[in-house]
């Protein structure tokens, strides 16, 4: 069973945001505001006052700004951002309660300081602010408690059964004996007596009420045993003032033994008090904050970040001179940083249209290098490394129905003798061409061709040699061997003709072979018809990749595709000479400036001037 908030098991009774145990949370009132006043003046301004007993504080700017909180305390001491110091943020003690400070640093939070506490708070505390921009607003939020309420404070340290302000927490009655303490009510709340407990068994009030009669102790000399102070606890702290607590355990009082504490009287046990401990001073350290927002936001900026020589002492971390923390090499106050480059890379447009109707083309689009402005700039301003690309191939499928071959075998049949080299032959269809390309036809390539590796040696019978490398270094194939008719003589053999053996069986020459599944293979075409008869053209072919079963297929080496364009017919042009072709007039240059070859007696009059300039103008003559 669980312990409610008055101490009593299988209680059920919870502290209310007032502090009250068992409350309804009506005891105490909320107290909260935005502090929007126009300051003009750099420097502290107070924005409220924390009374004493205030508890669950909540003090918040509405929107993030380069001033910053600060709290003390009515007596003056500084508790966060005093003196024109700015502290980190983190958890500080003040006012008997402890306050988280937080300050977000991220580039897209819009979030302000704050500070947050649970209370209760056991001093007036002031907050102030320090002015450096326009106000965004201060919201603040307390709770207090309400008339005759009691001090959540004393409330939290008040032991079970102990009187409340010097009496229990009960009316008075002529008749003590006949109450039920668990239903009576408190005079000081109005509450039920149960939140503050009266008795529990084996645990007494450190004083007695006048009205109750105090348990019969037994005459200290008939004692046995007693609570004797056996030693202390470690020290919460190793330097800088901390705690420590005496010791008590259950003796013997002749002996001195220690023996099980139930021998000892518990409501006798005495209570440790705290004692300091390590008083004397931390060694000084640098506290680092947090780096500032960079000052750009892009390029290249700075941001800072403050440095403080700080010591610990109970409890406190205090702001010291710096020449405490000269045994410390100091951090770095101020950094460059760069969020991006200002200039970045823009796709303007879409990729365009494939250049070809089928085939291997490519395709474009607008890539700019564009200020943080908007204006476009050159591209030297933007990364290079980073350029998205602007141009690109694209496979539209093969074209027209052309013979696509692979390259022939690296391997002959025959290690000697003559045999034969392989690849593979397939029709591609149904695609429409632009390309110079012819239609498959009937005139499928060849397949095989021969090779010979030299001359072989060969005994009387058939000696059949060792099979050749399979044709194919996939896919079917063919492997051959040398079967001979040969006598063996003294350390030869003599090859004889083939009827010699012709009564035996003649072990086969050849047979087939499969060594593995080809996979993905270049195939291409022949070579188109180039594009010129001189001076420079160029002829294409049509590559693809295709598996084992001649379906489109993309696991091909890309660094082993054949190439698709080359150029031919380099040689100059060299027009021929017809003896027949002759200028029959001196002045046919005029024919050729009035555009007159175009008719048949011109053409044949001036038939040298006329061919002369037809040649350097393709489609001279046919314009009309």
């Amino acid at each position: 069973q669980s312990i409610g908030c008055d101490d009593y098991l299988g209680s059920d009774k919870v502290i209310d945001k007032c502090g009250i145990c068992g409350g309804d949370n009506t005891a105490c009132k909320v107290v909260s505001g935005v502090f929007k006043h126009t300051l003009t003046n750099l420097g502290y301004h107070k924005i409220v006052e924390i009374p004493e007993g205030a508890t669950k504080i909540n003090i918040t700017e509405m929107s993030k700004s380069n001033n910053y909180l600060a709290l003390r305390s009515r007596s003056g001491r500084s508790i966060i951002n005093g003196n024109w110091a700015i502290d980190r943020p983190g958890r500080y003690e003040g006012g008997g309660t402890m306050f988280t400070y937080k300050r977000p640093n991220e580039i897209s939070s819009t979030a302000g300081e704050s500070f947050l506490a649970d209370g209760p708070t056991n001093e007036v505390l002031d907050v102030y602010m320090i002015h450096q921009q326009p106000n965004p607003g201060i919201h603040y939020e307390y709770i207090i408690p309400g008339d005759n309420v009691i001090s959540p404070q004393l409330l939290a340290h008040r032991r079970p059964g102990e009187p409340l302000n010097g009496q229990l927490g009960m009316p008075e009655s002529p008749n003590h004996e006949d109450e039920d303490l668990h239903g009576e009510t408190d005079t000081l709340t109005g509450q039920s007596a149960g939140t503050f407990p009266v008795i529990q068994p084996g645990r007494f009030p450190s004083h007695q009420p006048e009205n109750q009669v105090p348990a019969v102790q037994p005459p200290r000399q008939n004692r046995e045993h007693n609570w004797k102070q056996i030693g202390k606890t470690e020290c919460t702290t190793t330097c800088g003032k901390g705690s420590q607590y005496p010791v008590f355990h259950c003796v013997n009082r002749i002996t001195h033994e220690e023996v099980p504490e139930s021998y000892c009287d518990s409501s006798t046990k005495p209570i440790p008090e705290e004692e300091a401990c390590n008083l004397f001073p931390c060694p000084a350290f640098w506290d680092i904050g947090e780096w500032s927002e960079c000052s750009k936001t892009c390029g290249l900026g700075m941001q800072h970040r403050q440095i403080l020589c700080r010591q610990m002492y109970a409890n406190r971390t205090l702001t010291v001179q710096q020449y405490r923390c000269h045994h410390l090499e100091k951090p770095e106050t101020t950094s460059t940083c760069q969020l991006k480059i200002c200039s970045e890379w823009q796709i303007r447009t879409e990729w365009t249209s494939c250049s070809v109707p089928c085939g291997v083309g490519q395709r474009t689009r607008d890539v700019k290098c564009v200020s943080n402005l908007g204006d476009i700039v050159d591209d030297e301003e933007c990364n290079m490394k980073l350029r998205p690309n602007d141009i690109e191939n694209c496979d539209m499928g093969p074209c027209a129905k052309s013979w696509f071959l692979t390259e022939w075998s690296d391997r002959c049949s025959a290690e000697c003798g003559d045999g034969i080299r392989t690849r593979s032959v397939v029709c591609m269809t149904n695609h429409v061409s632009s390309l110079p390309l012819e239609g498959c036809g009937n005139n499928r390539p060849s397949e095989t061709t021969p090779c010979n590796n030299g001359p072989c040696a060969g005994k009387v019978e058939w000696f059949a040699g060792g099979w050749t490398q399979c044709s194919t270094e996939c896919g079917s194939g063919t492997q051959q061997r040398e079967v001979i008719c040969v006598r063996k003589t003294e350390g030869n053999f003599d090859v004889l003709n083939p009827y010699e053996c012709s009564y035996l069986e003649k072990p086969p020459s050849q047979q087939s072979c499969y060594l593995k599944p080809c996979g993905s293979k270049w195939f291409h075409t022949e070579w188109s018809t180039c594009s010129k008869s001189c001076e420079g053209g160029f002829r294409v072919r049509e590559v693809r990749c295709l598996s084992d079963d001649m379906t489109p297929s993309t696991h091909c080496d890309p660094q082993l595709k054949p190439e698709e364009k080359e150029p031919c017919n380099t040689q100059d042009c060299i027009p021929e000479i017809d003896e027949n072709c002759k200028d029959k007039y001196y002045n046919c240059n005029v024919v050729v400036q009035a555009r007159l070859c175009v008719y048949t007696y011109y053409k044949t009059a001036c038939c040298a001037s006329c061919t002369r300039v037809a040649n350097r103008q393709p489609g001279f003559l046919g314009r009309r």
